[in-house]
This record gives structure tokens, sequence and C-alpha cells, in this order.
């Protein structure tokens, strides 16, 4: 039901979901740039209902305080405290070995601003758990949410970034000024 007027509402609304659905797998990362603005998660929660996903998704700690804590978590949402400096990553491949299924989604900017690299977090876990990424596109200016095709992070990391940097080049957020649209620079 809730997968029927998720589609309704993005319809209503002028967007679409293309590309393929990761429905099949068990695990996988999901991967959203650009993202700009606080729009960015209720289109997120519509797109997943209207395939029909469940996917979980991390946020600041300050997004988990009373009075919206509890709907967050039951939105499938994790809290992440980035004041502490803390082994994040091996925390969520330890997570994400002990589910049967699991998909996680991340908005590698890091901040809703104009950014000029991703944070690699996403990348470790998916390469530490063994599973593929997603990369999916929020294009405002095409109202469009599209699903790539999942890979599997190679040995060869800057092959695999700069493939993640290619694949989200042009893409218009919300906030058009602060899309995504760095030239990926090796280390």
């Amino acid at each position: 039901m809730f997968s029927t007027l998720s589609r309704w509402i993005m319809k209503l609304f002028g967007w679409k979901n293309t590309g393929q659905n990761p429905k099949h797998l068990d695990k996988y990362m999901v991967v959203v740039v650009p993202h700009t603005s606080n729009w960015d998660f209720p289109l997120g929660l519509l797109a997943r209902s209207a395939w029909g996903l469940d996917i979980k998704y991390v946020g600041k700690k300050e997004m988990f305080r009373w009075p919206f804590g509890t709907l967050m978590k039951w939105l499938g949402g994790y809290p992440v405290d980035r004041s502490k400096a803390s082994n994040f990553v091996s925390a969520v491949v330890q997570i994400i070995k002990k589910k049967e299924k699991f998909a996680l989604c991340i908005a590698p900017e890091g901040t809703r601003k104009k950014v000029k690299k991703l944070k690699r977090g996403f990348y470790y876990m998916a390469k530490g758990a063994d599973i593929p990424i997603v990369l999916v596109t929020f294009d405002y200016a095409k109202k469009e949410i599209h699903w790539a095709e999942p890979f599997m992070p190679t040995d060869d990391e800057d092959a695999d970034m700069r493939l993640i940097y290619d694949h989200f080049r042009g893409a218009k957020g919300k906030v058009a000024a602060n899309s995504f649209d760095a030239i990926y620079k090796p280390r």
C-alpha cells in the first residue's frame, strides 16, 4: 500500500525512479549525490518506498533528538555522533556482516553545502563488507531519481572513485549552486 501511495505522490509532483531497482540484492550500499537540501530526505523516503526497498540511513545525532528521534529511527535511521573520533566505518562493516539482508544509504558530500570532494567512508564500508555500491542521482532539473547498476569496488580505488565522480557530475540538486561538479583528483 505504501509503495502505491509513494508512486502516486512522486507522479503527482512530476518525479520518477529510473534505472535498475536493486531489490534483488541482499546487501548493498546506496550512495546518493547531490545532497543540497533538506528536501532530499523526504524525496529519498518516497523513492525508497515507491520501489518497495528497505534501505537504512545514517544521520547526524541531532536529527534523532526529541520530538522526532523515534520517528527517524522508525524510518530506518541510525544516529551518528560526528563530534567524536570513532571507528565508524568498522562498526558499520560489522553491522552489515551480521545481517542477512541490509542496505544502507549514505550521502558522501557530508553536508548540503558545495563540496569539492566526496567523503570516502561509504567506499571503505562497501569494500570491508564485500557488498556492491549502487549510485543514486537526485536530479532536480529532470525530476529524476536514477539508480545505476550495482558495481563491486575493486582493488583500484582511484579508478573506482573516478567512475563515481564522473557518474554524479552534472546532476542538479534542489539548490543548483551546491550541485556536485568536482573532477576527481587522486590523493
